[in-house]
């Protein structure tokens, strides 16, 4: 095929992996962020990264799943520093429902008593009964990642625009006879009538007494948590599902029910350091699922929710397969 001339606007986890995946396939790539880039990213900035298709499917369509996995696979060949040790479930013995009830849900993962527990997680021993435990599940550090697709941009020779915003219309940033990806993320939502966001608050945390090697679910009727290992004693406490597009900072319920929550984890996060409390709006279509949309020459990449990292890989290779040859995924590519 040809070599097609591609600017992509939007430099978060959608835009970022449109654009390595297309620069791969030898296309002329030019990738647009009104941020400067120390500060890119938008909503992938806050997020925690977990490539765990099984959890994620607790709550979400088969789809996300079934890409979820092609999305793991694909990070895992492309970079180096994704860290596969599983995740763990855990929950308090007031709440062993919550766990049965997400076994029910979810495919992939073993239960494992106290003592393997204590083998997986010794910082962990004794505090938990019982868990699931889904060795195949991974991570990555959020802004690692991030910065290591930029890196790998460049080395594609890919044209890196930083702190200059696109102007409206979108689709005229693309040279004549080009192709627009719109990866915008919410500020998209007026060309996406059904998109909306969702609010997540996230906190990290520098825990020099913890030492968890793979990322920590609890589960909790009203406040279910997180808990990712970012490396260096650095840990991503979140987070929040709030329906509304609020940018504000975040709120002292929100930031006690995040720190609570971890030290009923492990009170030793009681001591840790707080480095950032941050709040970001998710863009999200009515069922969390991600879409490409198209609209003539532009394909918008849009509504991430809580499945960006997991799914960014799988859409990027859907985007390109649809631009060279034409075939549309039927969950996932619509018409606008």
């Amino acid at each position: 095929m040809s070599k097609l001339e591609i600017t992509i606007v939007g430099a978060g986890i959608f835009g970022l992996w449109q654009a390595f995946e297309l620069a791969r396939r030898g296309h002329a790539v030019t990738l647009r962020e009104a941020m400067p880039e120390a500060e890119s990213g938008g909503s992938s900035r806050f997020a925690g990264a977990m490539l765990a298709p099984y959890c994620e499917a607790e709550a979400a369509p088969e789809v996300v799943k079934q890409l979820g996995l092609e999305g793991l696979a694909l990070w895992r060949s492309a970079f180096g520093h994704v860290t596969q040790k599983g995740s763990l479930v855990v929950a308090a013995a007031r709440d062993a429902t919550e766990l049965r009830r997400f076994a029910r849900m979810t495919e992939g993962h073993r239960g494992v008593d106290q003592a393997e527990i204590g083998e997986l997680e010794p910082d962990l021993a004794g505090r938990f009964g019982s868990a699931l435990f889904f060795p195949t599940e991974a991570h990555v550090s959020t802004r690692h990642a991030l910065a290591a697709l930029r890196e790998a941009l460049r080395r594609l020779g890919a044209n890196l625009v930083f702190g200059e915003p696109v102007a409206d219309p979108v689709w005229m940033a693309a040279p004549a006879g080009g192709v627009v990806i719109d990866c915008r993320g919410i500020a998209a939502r007026d060309d996406l009538e059904t998109l909306r966001g969702v609010r997540g608050e996230m906190a990290v945390v520098r825990a020099g007494d913890v030492h968890l090697s793979r990322p920590v679910r609890l589960l909790h009727p009203r406040f279910p948590l997180y808990i990712v290992p970012w490396g260096a004693d650095t840990y991503m406490i979140g987070a929040t599902v709030i329906e509304r597009e609020d940018f504000g900072a975040v709120t002292l319920r929100s930031a006690l029910d995040l720190l609570g929550t971890a030290y009923a984890v492990h009170p030793a996060f009681g001591e840790a350091e707080i480095l950032e409390l941050s709040a970001g709006v998710r863009p999200a279509f009515p069922d969390n699922v991600p879409r490409i949309v198209v609209k003539g020459r532009r394909l918008m990449v849009n509504g991430a929710y809580r499945h960006g990292y997991l799914m960014a890989p799988a859409l990027a290779r859907i985007a390109a397969d649809l631009l060279e040859t034409g075939v549309r995924h039927p969950e996932i590519v619509i018409d606008g």
